[in-house]
C-alpha cells in the first residue's frame, strides 16, 4: 500500500514538486511517514539524489532537507512556485540510515552514509535567469516523465522512463560499474549523461532510428543514458563528457576524439569533417601550365626559325636562278619537298663539280685542291678509325665452309646441304636464288645467327664458333630497322658508343661518326629525324644508308645485307650498291642477298653465289656467270637483263632459254658439283679442257679457273696457309673482339638516355597519358565524394556493439578495385608500346653484340619518370575528392607500385603478341588482375576454395590489402577491425609488406618479360 501511495503522489506532483539544484541533482518534496522517526512535526521533506534513474520517491538515500516551514505541503509547491516557506532549508541537512530494517533518525551534517555522487548535491534552487542544463540527466529525465501519459500504467511504474520509447521501451545496461571505472566512455563516443550511477544503456530504437541504422546512417540517442558516436565536424575528448566543434585548420571525422591537423594547402574551416588538400593538385596544375608554356615557346621559336631559314633559302635560290638563267621571268615556280637521295646543298661554285654516287669514292673533278683534300681527309680518317679499331690493316674477313648443312629439328629434309666454298676478304658478293632456295638460311648460318647441323666453317682460316665474331660482323636487315624518333646522327652515334672498343673516348667516337656520316653523304640530313615508313622525314635511300651506317659505325670486318635494294627506286638502289662497292674496296667483306637487280647493280657485284633447293648452283665471278650458263646450253636474250635470265634459270624456268636438254634445278646442282670436283683434280697445266661442256669458253677459262680455285674448295683440309701468319692474324682478331663493346654501366647509361630521348620526342603520347591519369583519378574520386571520407563501418567495440549501425566492409576494397582498374587502363597500353614497338630493334642490336640486359634495363628505367608523373596526377586528383584516411605518401607509393606491376605485365604481353594485338590484350589482363583483388569473392570465401595462393599471386589483392589496412587500421579504437579483417581476409598493419610484394611481383613480371624477349623467335610476333 505504501508503494502505491508514494507512486500516486509521484504521479500527481512530479511536475510541480521537483527541481534541479545547482549541482544538477534531482530534488523532490516527499511526504514523511510518522514511523520514519525523523521529525514528528514535519510531514514533508526534500530529498536530493544524483542518481537520475533511481526512483526518488522510494528509499532513504541521498541528502534530505526540511522546508523552511515545517508545515509545508506538497500542494503548496504546485506550479513551480518553490519559494518562501516551501524552499529547502539548506543550512542544515541530514541523512537517514536504516538499522535492522527500521529507519533511524539520522545525524545532521554527517556525510559518512552518502555515496560519492550524492555528496555533490546542494539543494539550492537556481536563479530564475540561470538556465537548467538541458543535457543534464536529471532535467532530461524530468522532461521525459513530464511527457509520460497520466494513466494507471504510469502511476504503477516504480521506475522513471529513460528511453524515448516511453514506459514500453525497457533500457538495457551495456556497461557495468567495473568497466566504467576502468575504461569509462569509449573513445569516439559522447557519454554526457553517464556516471558511475547512470551507466550507459541501450534503448530499443524508434522506427525511424532503426531504418537509419539499417541503412548505415546514424540517429540521435534513443535514451537519456545511451552513448552516441561523436558526429562529423565535432570531436569528443577522452571521457566522452564534451562535444566540441572542430576548430579551423583541423578536421574531425565521425568518431573523432581529437582534432586532426589538415594537410598543408587544405581548406578546413571550422566544423570540417574531411581533409581536402589542394596543395598537390595546385602544384601539379602550376607545373603543367609552366611545362605547356615552355613547350609552346619552343614550338613558336622553331616555327619562326624554320620560316627564316625557308625565306633565306628561297632568296638564295632565286638569286642563283636569275644568275644562271634557269627560269624565265614569267615562269611560275612550284616548291616541292625533296625526298631524293642526292640532295646537295647549293654551293657558290657549283659548275664543273661532278659528285659520285657514294662518299667512299674519289671520282671528282675538283675545282680546286681544297675540296679534294677535304674529301680525301674524310676517307682517310675513316680508314684510320677502322685500322685503329681493328688493330690491323687488313679489315676484311674470309669465310670458308665445307659440306655445310642445316636441318631444323622437326623438318623432314634439310634446308641447306652440301654447300662448300670460300669467300675472300675485300670482295662484294651477291647471294641470289628463288624464294625458298636457302639463301637467307645460308647467310644466317654463315653469320652465326643459326647453328649449322653439319659441315665445317672457318673465319680467316681458323675453325670455331662463328657467334664469337658477331661483334665484328655487321648485318643490315631488309627492313630499315631504325628508331624513327631519333635523328640520323643519333641512330648512328648510339651504335658507335655501344659497339666500338671500350677504350675509345667520347671525342674519338664523335669524330668517327661524323666522318662516317660525311662518307655516306648524310651530313646535310644528320640532324633530321629518320621518321617511320608511314611518316617519312628522309628518303628511302637515306634511310637505307642510315641502316648501313649503324653497322659501319661499329667498324665491322664483314658486312651482310638482306636485299638492300628492295623497295627503293632505281637511282637509290644504284647509289646503295655503289656505296657497298666502295666499302669492299676498303677491304671489308660485303655479302648481300640480292633479288632481281638491275643490270647496273648486277654488274657491280664482284662474285655471285647462286642457290637452288638449298644447294649451290654457281659460285664465282659475276663476269663469268653468263658464259658459264651459256656453256650449259642456255641462251641469253640480247636485250634482256642477264640477272633476270639467271633468276629464271635457277628458279626452274630454264626451259624458256634452253629448248633442248635438261634445264631443271637438279641438273644445275649436279653440274656444279662436277665443276667443283674437277677443280680439285690435279692438272699438268693451268688451263682447263675445252671438252668440258659446263665451263666457259676458252677465252675466259683461265680467269674462271683461277677464281674458282680461289673461291671453292672440296674440304677445308686442303687449305695450307702459313701457320705463323695466321696465328698473328688470329691474335689480332681476338684482341679486337675482346676490346669491342662498351662496359655494362656505359651501355646501361646510353640505353637509358636514348629511351628517355625517345619519350621526349613522343611527348604527345606522354601528355595524353598524363591527361588520362588526371581524368581517371578525378572520376574515381568523384565516385567516393559523397561518402565524405567515411568508407568503413564495423561493429562498435565492446560493450557498445549493440549500438552499431549496419556494417560496411566493402567500400575500401571497392575503392581499391576502381583504383586498380583505372591504373590498368592508364598504364597497360603505354607499357606494351615500350617494348612492342621495338622488338626488331632489340633483335638487331642483340645480334650485333649489344648487352641485352643493359638494353632491357634501360627501357625499364626510362619508364620510371613516366610512371611517376602519371601516378602523381592520378593520386592527387583522386585523393582531393575521395578524401580517404590513407595518407598521400602511402597512397602515392601503393599506386606507383601498382603502375610498376601493370607496366611489367604489359611487357610480358608485348613479347608474346603481335604489335597490333598487344594493347587490347594488355587492357584485358590488367582488368583481370584488378578485379580479382579479393573484394568479390572475398579472400575469406577464396580460402574455403583453397585458392588463396592464386589471389595472392595477383597484384590487385596486395593493393586492396594496402588500402584496407591504411583506411581501416586507424579506426581500431572505435570499431572491431579484427572482425572486419577476418571477414574480408585482408590483414591489418601490413602496408610495408604489401608494398614489398607489389614491387616483387612487378619485378618478376619484368624477369619473365626479359626471358621471353631472349627466347621468343624474333620473327614470330614482329
Amino acid at each position: 500500500m505504501a508503494t502505491t501511495a508514494i507512486g500516486r503522489i509521484h504521479a500527481k506532483t512530479t511536475a510541480s514538486s521537483e527541481f534541479i539544484d545547482t549541482a544538477s541533482c534531482r530534488c523532490a518534496l516527499r511526504p514523511i511517514a510518522e514511523e520514519a522517526g525523523i521529525d514528528p512535526e514535519s510531514t514533508q521533506a526534500w530529498r536530493c539524489i544524483r542518481h537520475a534513474r533511481q526512483d526518488i520517491y522510494q528509499g532513504l538515500s541521498g541528502q534530505w532537507f526540511f522546508p523552511l516551514s515545517r508545515k509545508a505541503r506538497v500542494d503548496d509547491a504546485r506550479d513551480g512556485s518553490i519559494n518562501g516557506y516551501s524552499r529547502p532549508d539548506t543550512a542544515k541537512w541530514f541523512t537517514a540510515k536504516p538499522v535492522d530494517g527500521r529507519p533511524l533518525r539520522s545525524r545532521f551534517l554527517d556525510s559518512s552514509h552518502l555515496i560519492p555522487s550524492d555528496k555533490q548535491c546542494t539543494g539550492l534552487l537556481r536563479d530564475r535567469e540561470e538556465p537548467i542544463p538541458a543535457e543534464s540527466p536529471s532535467s532530461l529525465l524530468i522532461q521525459r516523465n513530464a511527457q509520460a501519459p497520466n494513466d494507471e500504467s504510469s502511476v504503477d511504474n516504480d521506475r522513471p522512463a529513460s528511453c524515448h520509447g516511453g514506459s514500453q521501451a525497457t533500457p538495457i545496461t551495456i556497461q557495468n560499474p567495473e568497466s566504467w571505472q576502468t575504461e569509462g566512455c569509449l573513445p569516439g563516443f559522447l557519454c554526457q549523461n553517464n556516471t558511475i550511477d547512470n551507466l550507459p544503456e541501450y534503448c530499443p530504437p524508434l522506427v525511424t532510428c532503426q531504418n537509419a541504422r539499417l541503412s548505415g546512417g546514424q540517429c540521435p540517442p534513443q535514451g537519456i543514458f545511451e552513448p552516441f558516436i561523436c558526429p562529423g565536424g565535432y570531436y569528443c575528448p577522452l571521457g566522452g563528457q564534451l562535444q566540441i566543434r572542430c576548430p579551423s585548420g583541423h578536421f574531425c571525422p565521425v568518431g573523432a576524439y581529437e582534432p586532426t591537423p589538415c594537410s598543408p594547402g587544405a581548406s578546413c574551416p571550422e566544423g570540417s569533417n574531411r581533409n581536402m588538400s589542394f596543395l598537390a593538385p595546385g602544384l601539379i596544375l602550376a607545373f603543367d601550365i609552366i611545362v605547356l608554356m615552355i613547350m609552346m615557346g619552343f614550338k613558336v621559336r622553331n616555327n619562326l626559325k624554320s620560316k627564316v631559314q625557308t625565306s633565306s633559302k628561297s632568296t638564295r635560290f632565286s638569286r642563283l636562278s636569275k644568275t644562271a638563267g634557269f627560269f624565265d621571268k614569267n615562269q611560275s615556280v612550284k616548291k616541292y619537298q625533296s625526298l631524293q637521295d642526292d640532295d646537295i646543298t647549293l654551293e657558290s661554285r657549283i659548275t664543273h663539280v661532278q659528285r659520285s654516287d657514294t662518299g667512299f669514292g674519289g671520282n671528282f673533278t675538283p675545282v680546286d685542291a681544297t675540296a679534294d683534300d677535304e674529301l680525301i681527309s674524310d676517307i682517310d680518317l675513316f680508314i684510320q678509325s677502322m685500322s685503329k679499331c681493328i688493330g690491323t690493316e687488313k679489315f676484311g674477313l674470309s669465310f670458308e665452309f665445307s659440306d655445310l648443312k642445316f636441318q631444323p629439328k622437326k623438318a623432314s629434309k634439310p634446308i641447306l646441304s652440301e654447300v662448300t666454298g670460300k669467300i675472300d676478304r675485300g670482295s662484294l658478293w651477291g647471294v641470289m636464288g628463288a624464294s625458298g632456295a636457302g639463301k637467307s638460311t645460308f647467310v644466317n648460318v654463315l653469320m652465326g645467327k643459326q647453328a649449322h647441323t653439319g659441315g665445317v666453317t672457318k673465319i680467316n682460316g681458323v675453325p670455331g664458333d662463328i657467334k664469337k665474331y658477331k661483334k665484328i660482323i655487321g648485318y643490315v636487315p631488309q627492313d630499315d630497322i631504325v628508331l624513327p624518333e631519333l635523328t640520323v646522327r643519333e641512330n648512328i652515334l648510339h651504335s658507335a658508343r655501344i659497339r666500338l672498343p671500350s677504350n675509345w673516348g667520347e671525342s674519338q667516337i664523335q669524330k668517327h661518326v661524323d666522318t662516317l656520316i660525311s662518307c655516306l653523304q648524310l651530313a646535310h640530313v644528320k640532324d633530321s629525324l629518320v621518321g617511320s615508313a608511314a611518316k617519312p622525314v628522309i628518303s628511302g635511300g637515306q634511310r637505307k644508308r642510315v641502316s648501313i651506317g649503324i653497322e659501319l659505325a661499329a667498324a665491322p670486318m664483314a658486312l651482310f645485307l638482306d636485299e638492300p635494294t628492295s623497295g627503293l627506286d632505281a637511282t637509290s638502289a644504284s647509289s646503295i650498291m655503289m656505296t657497298l662497292k666502295e666499302l669492299s674496296r676498303l677491304n671489308i667483306t660485303v655479302i648481300t642477298i640480292i633479288h632481281q637487280p638491275r643490270a647496273e647493280i648486277f654488274e657491280s657485284l664482284d662474285s655471285l653465289l647462286l642457290f637452288g633447293k638449298g644447294r649451290v648452283i654457281y659460285q664465282g665471278p659475276e663476269q663469268d656467270v653468263q658464259a658459264y650458263f651459256e656453256n650449259l646450253g642456255f641462251r641469253f636474250p640480247h636485250s634482256a637483263n642477264p640477272a633476270d635470265t639467271i633468276m629464271d634459270i635457277i628458279a626452274g624456268q630454264g626451259h624458256l632459254y634452253k629448248p633442248a636438254g635438261d634445264s631443271g634445278i637438279w641438273p644445275l646442282i649436279h653440274n656444279w658439283k662436277r665443276v667443283q670436283e674437277s677443280s680439285r683434280t690435279p692438272r699438268p697445266d693451268s688451263s682447263l679442257s675445252t671438252t668440258t661442256p659446263s665451263l666457259p669458253p676458252q677465252s675466259s677459262q683461265h680467269h674462271f679457273r683461277h677464281t674458282a680455285s680461289a673461291n671453292s674448295t672440296a674440304t677445308l683440309s686442303s687449305f695450307t696457309p702459313n701457320n705463323s701468319k695466321k696465328t698473328n692474324e688470329a691474335l689480332a682478331l681476338r684482341r679486337s673482339i675482346k676490346s669491342r663493346g662498351a662496359p655494362f654501366h656505359k651501355q646501361l647509361y646510353h640505353c637509358t638516355a636514348r629511351a628517355l630521348l625517345q619519350q621526349h620526342r613522343l611527348r604527345s603520347s606522354l601528355l595524353f597519358e598524363i591527361g588520362v591519369s588526371a581524368l581517371g583519378g578525378f572520376l574515381i574520386g568523384l565516385a567516393h565524394f559523397k561518402a565524405e571520407g567515411v568508407n568503413f563501418r564495423g561493429f562498435y567495440r565492446q560493450p557498445y556493439t549493440i549500438l552499431s549501425s549496419s556494417i560496411d566492409y566493402g567500400s575500401v576494397p571497392q575503392m581499391a578495385l576502381l583504383v586498380g582498374i583505372a591504373i590498368g587502363l592508364i598504364a597497360s597500353s603505354p607499357g606494351v608500346k615500350i617494348f612492342g614497338e621495338e622488338k626488331l630493334v632489340y633483335w638487331r642490336e642483340a645480334s650485333s653484340g649489344h648487352n641485352r640486359l643493359a638494353y632491357y634495363l634501360g627501357k625499364v628505367l626510362s619508364t620510371f619518370p613516366r610512371m611517376l608523373i602519371a601516378n602523381l596526377h592520378f593520386t592527387a586528383t583522386f585523393l582531393l575528392l575521395a578524401t580517404p584516411r590513407i595518407t598521400f605518401p602511402h597512397a602515392f607509393l601503393a599506386n606507383l607500385l601498382y603502375f610498376y606491376t601493370v607496366y611489367g605485365l604489359a611487357s610480358i604481353l608485348s613479347m608474346l603478341t603481335k604489335r597490333e594485338d598487344g594493347p587490347l590484350l594488355a587492357v584485358m589482363a590488367s582488368l583481370i588482375v584488378g578485379v580479382l583483388n579479393g573484394m568479390s569473392p572475398n579472400l575469406a570465401v577464396v580460402r574455403d576454395w583453397h585458392m588463396t595462393w592464386f589471389w595472392r599471386a595477383l597484384p590487385g589483392t596486395w593493393l586492396a590489402e594496402a588500402y584496407f589496412g591504411e583506411n581501416v587500421g586507424p579506426l581500431g579504437y572505435l570499431y572491431g577491425v579484427e572482425d572486419a579483417s577476418q571477414g574480408t581476409g585482408y590483414r591489418l598493419g601490413k602496408f610495408g609488406w604489401d608494398c614489398v610484394v607489389l614491387g616483387v611481383i612487378g619485378s618478376v613480371y619484368r624477369v619473365v618479360a626479359f626471358g621471353l624477349m631472349r627466347g621468343v623467335n624474333q620473327r614470330g610476333n614482329g
